[in-house]
């Protein structure tokens, strides 16, 4: 009877064990991703480790970001620090080559400066450049497009689409950008789009849940502190600086747009369903947030 017994704890400290050594590979599974952008991936990025956190994903980012930079500032950025290993060291003080090469990154990500998103002729060669550094450095990694999205729809400058050219409406800047990034997806060998551009489209085109300017808001007008009703925008919009100043900016994510852009990114990137998530900013109501998780859920990367 004893031995019986015996047999049974020692059977019970196995599963323990194995149970134990399950729990702890799942806790420290990590995930590491270089982002190649500037302000917009910094926006999709900016709620994606509290995603990751949830589903026990140690998710490490490396960061190649400056504000409004193209494909081409990042391409010349390399050949500057080609010439001279003391410049061309935009992204804190590292080049790109150093950043490439400080980590066995799993995912690394590329896209165009949005202004520029529409344009074709504004990608190569400097997307098929960065394409040959990242594999010079990264063989084993995954390259990734990140589509970025259109301005909200009151939005005054869009994004150029040729030469000379800008689109006309939030439509058009869609359509024109999305066409390129596929495009150059399909360029550089088949890369795998991450479709931000068309979850922010389809919730800003919703018949229940898109923004609808506020009419009654004059800025010109304006009064400190009064602002105009920006409900369901992803975009940060109208805003008063320290001194008063009424600002406007139809182009950035605000905490729903980031949280948005996350979750597609949790969903492509990280392989994760956006539906499961419950971490969720204290700015975006319930009902929206949910919205937000069933689109980034049923978007389609493919081009149609």
């Amino acid at each position: 009877m004893n031995k019986l017994i015996r047999i049974k704890i020692a059977v019970l400290i196995i599963v323990f064990n194995c149970l134990h050594v399950t729990a702890q590979s799942k806790s420290a599974r990590s995930f590491k991703v270089l982002l190649i952008g500037n302000s917009f991936s910094q926006n999709a990025s900016r709620y994606l480790p509290q995603m990751a956190n949830e589903a026990q994903i140690n998710l490490i980012l490396g960061h190649a970001e400056m504000g409004g930079c193209s494909l081409k500032r990042h391409w010349d950025s390399v050949l500057v620090n080609n010439a001279d290993s003391t410049r061309g060291l935009a992204y804190s003080g590292k080049s790109l080559r150093q950043l490439l090469r400080s980590q066995k990154w799993d995912v690394v990500t590329l896209q165009q400066y949005s202004l520029l998103s529409g344009d074709w002729s504004t990608y190569q060669p400097y997307a098929q450049n960065l394409l040959q550094l990242i594999k010079q450095y990264q063989p084993d990694a995954k390259i990734m497009i990140h589509q970025t999205w259109a301005y909200r729809a009151d939005a005054i400058n869009w994004g150029q689409t040729g030469a000379g050219r800008k689109a006309k409406n939030m439509e058009e800047m869609w359509r024109k950008s999305r066409a390129s990034y596929h495009k150059l997806a399909n360029e550089l060998g088949g890369l795998s789009i991450i479709p931000s551009g068309d979850a922010f489209y389809k919730v800003s085109t919703h018949k229940t849940w898109a923004f609808v300017k506020d009419s009654s808001f004059i800025p010109n007008k304006a009064i400190y502190p009064q602002l105009p009703n920006d409900l369901n925008s992803l975009n940060v919009g109208y805003s008063w600086s320290k001194d008063q100043k009424l600002n406007f900016d139809p182009n950035h994510a605000n905490e729903a747009g980031c949280y948005l852009a996350g979750l597609v990114w949790y969903r492509f990137v990280l392989g994760q369903k956006p539906t499961r998530v419950k971490f969720k900013p204290q700015s975006v109501t319930d009902n929206f947030a949910e919205f937000l998780r069933q689109t980034a859920a049923r978007i389609d990367a493919t081009l149609k």
